[in-house]
């Protein structure tokens, strides 16, 4: 089967097999969905290009016409006021039907995936705070043993970095930006104890981790991000060496046209380490596109 993942700036595809739960194959292109969304409202013909584009890349790579699909779509979208037409044009030329979720079915299904993979890598926390940070929307979602509360909130690395420009005008500004998390976790610790761990994932926390661990871009290994550790301290030290880098340099380390993007992201993460009151935090590649296999995977399971 393949899921599809239509997010703010990346486009995610992933063929699994569930009877031996593994990857077949999988696809990653930064398609900046999100691109001019916070100025106009909208997405605009070069962003909705480079997403069919994108569609009939991968489909070059992977047999669509034999597998079971799952396309869904997330904040880019369900802000967008032309999401409609969009969807039916990527339909028109790709023949790939997009649902747009909820931030709350976006967090669920995230989850899933996440807690599939901690169970893999044997990570012992009965209770842990997970954020995703995405290209238009931030998910908290906080997991106790007997509950989890979520929420999504509009605030991503696309639209944050193209309403504020410079780095210096994030920084200032995110305090106001994410008042709304702050108000939902002190509420949250108000009334829930505080959780054991602090997990991380998509791409900003994914692109740190692999810095640390020496690879760029091109030589990205998810296996080996899976279960990292990444201190508060040292989002400082890598956000200085990428900024620090020739732009050629940059591009080559984080992806083409991804350096702004995540050097906004780190910020964010940053502050999220502040609000939470966490100095460490464990990064998972794993996300929304596998949430949607293994769902797919259980939904197949209990029709036989």
């Amino acid at each position: 089967m393949i899921a599809i993942d239509l997010g703010s700036n990346t486009l995610r595809v992933l063929a699994y097999d569930c009877a031996s739960q593994k990857q077949i194959f999988s696809y990653e292109k930064v398609v900046k969905t999100a691109d001019g969304l916070a100025s106009s409202g909208q997405i605009n013909e070069e962003a909705l290009a480079r997403v069919i584009a994108a569609i009939k890349e991968v489909k070059t790579q992977v047999d669509f016409s034999t597998q079971s699909i799952k396309a869904v779509t997330t904040e880019a979208i369900r802000r967008a006021s032309n999401a409609q037409r969009v969807l039916k044009e990527i339909q028109k030329e790709t023949n790939v039907c997009f649902d747009i979720i909820s931030g709350e079915e976006e967090a669920r299904l995230t989850l899933l995936a996440v807690k599939n993979r901690l169970t893999k890598l044997h990570y012992a926390s009965d209770t842990f705070v997970l954020v995703d940070i995405g290209g238009g929307s931030t998910e908290l979602i906080f997991h106790y043993k007997d509950k989890t509360i979520s929420r999504s909130f509009p605030v991503g690395i696309v639209t944050i970095a193209q309403s504020y420009e410079t780095l210096e005008n994030i920084e200032e500004a995110l305090s106001r930006e994410m008042l709304d998390m702050q108000m939902f976790c002190a509420e949250l610790y108000a009334t829930k104890q505080k959780p054991d761990s602090f997990v991380a994932t998509a791409g900003t926390p994914t692109t740190v981790a692999a810095m640390k661990l020496g690879f760029n871009y091109e030589t990205y290994d998810a296996a080996k991000i899976n279960g990292t550790s990444l201190q508060k301290e040292e989002l400082d030290f890598y956000l200085k060496k990428l900024l620090s880098m020739p732009f050629e340099e940059r591009e080559i380390a984080v992806g083409t046209g991804r350096s702004d993007l995540i050097a906004a992201g780190i910020l964010i993460y940053k502050q999220l380490y502040t609000m939470l009151e966490f100095e460490s935090c464990v990064v998972i590649d794993d996300g929304l596109r596998e949430g949607v296999a293994l769902e797919m995977c259980l939904e197949n399971s209990n029709k036989l």
